[in-house]
C-alpha cells in the first residue's frame, strides 16, 4: 500500500508489482508519480519540465 504525494490518496500498490524508477499516474488526482523504493513502497511526484526548459538544456 502506498499514499500519493500529491492528494495523499491510499493506492492500491504492492512493491513486488512495482520497478524502481516506474512511473504510475494517481487514480485520484492524475498526478504522475515515479517509484523511487520498492521496500518500503515510496513514490515521489514527478515534476513537470516546460518545452522551453528542456529547449535552453
Amino acid at each position: 500500500m502506498a499514499v500519493c504525494p500529491e492528494c495523499e490518496a491510499s493506492l492500491d500498490i504492492e512493491a513486488e508489482d512495482v520497478e524502481e524508477g516506474q512511473v504510475l499516474d494517481c487514480p485520484e488526482c492524475g498526478a504522475e508519480l515515479e517509484v523511487v523504493s520498492t521496500h518500503p513502497l515510496e513514490l515521489n511526484l514527478l515534476e513537470e519540465r516546460d518545452d522551453e526548459e528542456e529547449e535552453e538544456i
